[in-house]
Order: C-alpha cells, then sequence, then structure tokens
C-alpha cells in the first residue's frame, strides 16, 4: 500500500514523466463556471433492516451492555456515522418491513413482544429496538427517519395508527402514549415508503393491485405533525407546514416496467386525496441469483465480471426514467433507489439468513461507479440507500462484539460527503478502455460539482487494476490555482479492512501539479480519488 501509494504522488509530481506500459493521459475537461441539477444529499442514504446483525450487535447493544453505548446505542457506530453525515436512514426493512408489527416494539422492553424474523434466517426478534430507539439513534447521527409501512401482514389501520403514534399532538391518545414512552414532542417523519417489494416478498401483487392498495395508504397513513407538515383541507386548499413528507411508492425491481407504468398512470390522474413523492426502485450488483461470488480471496475476473454487472445500473435508470418522463417531464417525482449494492455470498461460517459478506477495495470502487451514476441523472435519481448500514451486504461498519471496523465504503463515502446538495458541473473525457478476456470496461469514470463551499470537486475512478492514469485536467471558467485531495487504493483487488490490520485500505493524501488553470495527477490502479479544487 504505502509503495504504491508513494507511486501515486512521485508521479502526481512529476506528470511530465510517463509510467511505463501506461496509456496516453486521459484528458479532462470541467465548466467550472457551468451549471447543472442539484446533487440531492440524499443520493447518500443508507438502509438499516431488522436482518442479522445489522441492528442487534451492530446499532444496539442495550443499556447495560459493556460495549459503550448512549441509551442502548453503541457510540462507536454513532461517532463514526456522523462523520458521514447520513442525510437518511431507511428502517424497519425491507421483507422485514412487512411482516413488522409496531405495537410489538414500543414501550417497557421487558414487556414487548418475542416474534420470529420469518424473512432472515428465522431469528429470534425481540423487539428491542423499536419505533423510540431508531427515532433515538437516527437522532444521534443526525439523519432523517425514512420508514416503510407493512402493506403485506398489515392493514391500512395499523399503518395510520403507527403514522400518529409518531406524529400527532401529545393531546391526543395516540401522543400521550407516545409520551408516556419518553417521546412527547411529535417525531419527525420526512420519508414513507409505501410497501417495500410488492411484487415479491412484500405480497406478490399484480401492479393494479398494488396501485389501488398504495392509493389507500397514501390517503391515510397521514403525518400528522403539523409543524412539519400542515393540513389537508379539500375546501379551503392544503395548508403545507415546513417540510412536509414524502411519500415513496413501491416500483421496479428489474427491467419490467408494469409497475413503473402502473404507478406513474395512477399518479397522473391523482386528485386533492392522494399522492406519492417518489417512485422506489431496488437494483443490486450480483451477477446472478443466488449471489455466488465470494466477499474474500477472489481474482481479477471476479473484480471485471461484478463492475461490468454493475453497469446495469445505467440502462435501469434510463429504461424507468423513460416511463416516469412519459407521465411526469417535469421531473416532479424523483427515481429513489433505496436498494443498491454489492450482494455476494455470505462468509463461510456465517448463519444463513444474516447476509454477512466482507468488504473489499472492489466494493468501494462499485459504489462510486454508481454514486457517479447516480449524480449523472441527479435531476431524476434524487434519493438512494446503499444496503446496508452495519454488518449486512455491503456495509459501511463491520462490528463483532466491542470490535469495530470501517469497511473501503465507508471510507468512499466519506470522502464523497462534498458532494452533498453540490451543483453538478459539466465534464468531458475519454473513459478509454480496461479489458480482461472477453470483458470490456469503461477505465476511467468521474464527476464533478460546485460544493456548497464554493470549491469545485473533482471525483475519479480508475477501475483498471493494474495500470495507473495520468489525469491531464481543464479547469475552464476560473483561475484554479491550487488542488489537493485523498485517493483510495489497494494492493490487491481483494483487500480489506479487518479488525487485525484496519487501516489497509483507507484514504491518503494526493498532490496534484496545477499550473495555469491545468491540473495533473496520476491514478493508482484500482483507485478512487476525490479532489477539492480553489482559486
Amino acid at each position: 500500500m504505502r509503495t504504491l501509494f508513494g507511486v501515486a504522488v512521485i508521479a502526481a509530481m512529476t506528470v511530465g514523466t510517463a509510467a511505463p506500459a501506461q496509456q496516453a493521459p486521459v484528458k479532462v475537461t470541467i465548466a467550472a463556471d457551468g451549471t447543472g441539477p442539484r446533487i440531492d444529499r440524499n443520493i447518500f442514504g443508507q438502509f438499516a433492516e431488522n436482518l442479522g446483525t445489522g441492528i442487534y450487535g451492530g446499532v444496539w447493544v442495550g443499556e447495560d451492555s459493556p460495549i459503550p453505548n448512549v441509551r442502548g446505542i453503541r457510540t462507536d457506530v454513532v461517532t463514526a456515522l456522523k462523520a458521514l453525515k447520513v442525510p437518511s436512514v431507511r428502517w424497519p426493512g425491507g421483507c422485514f418491513a412487512d411482516e413488522y408489527h409496531w405495537r410489538d416494539g414500543i414501550g417497557p422492553r421487558a414487556k414487548r413482544a418475542v416474534t420470529v424474523n420469518g424473512s432472515w434466517g428465522n431469528a429470534l426478534e425481540k423487539n428491542d429496538f423499536g419505533t423510540d430507539e431508531f427515532f433515538d439513534f437516527i437522532g444521534q447521527i443526525g439523519s432523517e427517519a425514512y420508514l416503510s409501512v407493512n402493506m403485506g401482514s398489515g392493514s391500512v389501520k395499523e399503518a395510520a395508527e403507527w403514522m400518529a403514534y409518531m406524529t400527532a399532538d401529545p393531546g391526543t391518545t395516540a401522543g400521550a402514549e407516545r409520551a408516556a414512552n419518553g417521546h412527547r414532542a411529535p417525531y419527525r417523519v420526512k420519508f414513507l415508503g409505501l410497501g417495500n417489494e410488492s411484487w415479491s416478498c412484500g405480497g406478490a401483487y399484480t401492479p393494479d393491485y398494488y396501485v389501488d392498495e398504495m392509493k389507500r395508504y397514501a390517503r391515510f397513513a397521514r403525518n400528522l405533525n403539523l409543524a412539519q407538515n400542515g393540513t389537508d383541507n379539500p375546501a379551503g386548499g392544503s395548508v403545507a407546514g415546513s417540510d412536509p413528507m414524502q411519500r415513496i411508492a413501491v416500483g421496479p425491481g428489474g427491467p419490467d416496467t408494469a409497475y413503473t407504468e402502473a404507478v406513474m398512470r395512477a399518479w397522473k390522474g391523482h386528485d386533492w386525496a392522494w399522492s406519492i413523492e417518489g417512485l422506489s426502485m431496488h437494483q443490486y450488483t450480483w451477477v446472478a441469483w443466488p449471489p455466488s461470488f465470494a466477499s474474500t480471496g477472489f481474482g481479477e475476473r471476479e473484480y471485471a465480471t461484478l463492475v461490468k454487472d454493475t453497469l446495469k445500473m445505467e440502462d435501469m435508470i434510463r429504461i424507468h426514467s423513460a416511463v416516469m418522463d412519459k407521465y411526469d417531464p417535469e421531473k416532479k417525482v424523483p427515481l429513489v433507489i433505496d436498494e443498491w449494492g454489492v450482494w455476494l455470498a455470505k462468509l463461510p461460517g456465517s448463519r444463513d439468513g444474516f447476509l454477512h459478506q466482507q468488504n473489499s477495495i472492489r466494493d468501494a470502487i462499485i459504489a462510486s461507479i454508481n454514486l457517479n451514476m447516480f449524480t449523472r441523472h441527479a435531476d431524476r435519481v434524487r434519493m438512494t440507500a446503499i444496503a446496508q448500514m452495519v454488518n449486512v451486504l455491503q456495509a459501511m461498519i463491520l462490528t463483532d462484539g466491542p470490535k469495530m471496523v470501517l469497511t473501503p465504503t465507508y471510507h468512499l463515502f466519506k470522502m464523497y460527503v462534498p458532494f452533498q446538495d453540490a451543483t453538478r458541473l459539466p465534464i468531458t473525457f475519454d473513459a478509454g478502455t480496461y479489458r480482461f478476456g472477453d470483458i470490456t470496461l469503461p477505465r476511467v469514470d468521474g464527476i464533478a460539482a460546485r460544493g456548497r463551499d464554493g470549491k469545485v470537486w473533482l471525483a475519479l475512478t480508475n477501475v483498471d487494476p493494474n495500470q495507473p492514469v495520468q489525469i491531464d485536467a481543464r479547469i475552464d471558467g476560473i483561475d484554479a490555482r491550487a488542488a489537493s485531495g485523498t485517493v483510495l487504493t489497494a494492493d490487491h483487488v481483494d483487500a480489506i479492512n479487518s479488525y487485525d490490520r484496519p487501516d489497509t485500505v483507507v484514504p491518503r493524501p494526493l498532490a496534484a501539479r496545477v499550473d495555469r488553470g491545468r491540473i495533473a495527477l496520476t491514478l493508482p490502479p484500482k483507485s478512487v480519488a476525490v479532489l477539492s479544487i480553489s482559486r
């Protein structure tokens, strides 16, 4: 790692000397005086499902645990997540949401129901972590709530009562119950998912049946927090609150557009009584079901194959955006990709249904490619949630009892924080090609933005795991005088951070030479770099 990084810095400082066996420099042009859509901070959202050790052990340890915690929520995980400025957290699922009954998870824990998580490994669900604990958690990390209501085994009445418990005035019976459980003020529910994968684990509904049911939930699962949501008055019109809740309908989980068509057609004809403010889409990197690619000990073929599969995300966005454009040319309804990431084979020895996998530099590179694709479609894609936050699938954090380690994907997300709510800038470059056997991929990927700090930010990914890439970037519209940043890379495509070696894959400083508005640097093999460019 250190030797490789040293090469990167030396090359960046002496860009006139070509690296051996390297292709011609990649010319990048950024219109720093240009403009584009806002990169909504919610593109960098997270997903935390009651699944495996994602919640229990990963977030919740209980007040009596020797692991440092605040009201049962582990302090080390909270500290790490706060640094990511996580905009929103989706909970309680996922497939678990459609078997979750919220009343099982409120009140004194000793009296809460003990159930079975039939979606994930038939694990016992003690319901220690419920509604009030979830809001405590997102409050500690400074995030917003994205809740999924139970449309599978639940009812409209149950969903409406849950919303009342969370958002009604304490003068109501529901609000008084919340106050008795320790939170007098109504909670902020920023996003509400109207079901989950209703075409599969959420009930296997036909598109038309789902739409008919969804309308009822969209109408009656009301947010009653007047300070946030305002009121609904058909006679006098709507009185908007300061930040109305956004309702997100179930959309596609593949290229089939039936759900997209049905939901968007219904939205086009909606009246005052109901509406939606988002359409969900799920798309994983897994090549084929069931996922069989290993998360450790793999080689270049597996690396290239999964990167190639990741590029299907672009096709999915285009296919479903085209349908949405037909009904919503003004792009009022965002495409919400609230499940995405690398889904791999479970780690040997781990429990079936717990979806426990390791996290490598390959996964961080795939995350960068996904985030770049979302950014390129920021006019329609305005919210996503990577699966998942802790200990499950492409996690930010892994824990084992008191031990915790930050994954390469965590570091990638932290590097991308400056892109939250930034303005996308026009960028052009010749991506070139990386080949492995019969697989051909774009060699370089990149995005640029003007951050809220006024700086120009540039993210570049070198997909090639073997060769460095020289970058010759021209910055139009400003007098660029300095550039600095970090690079995430590793010696091998399967490099991971472990409890014993937590710093194998971490960001290192990256130097760049700036001369008369041009920036020269070298990207190491299999790397992601983020640079700030200032005048």
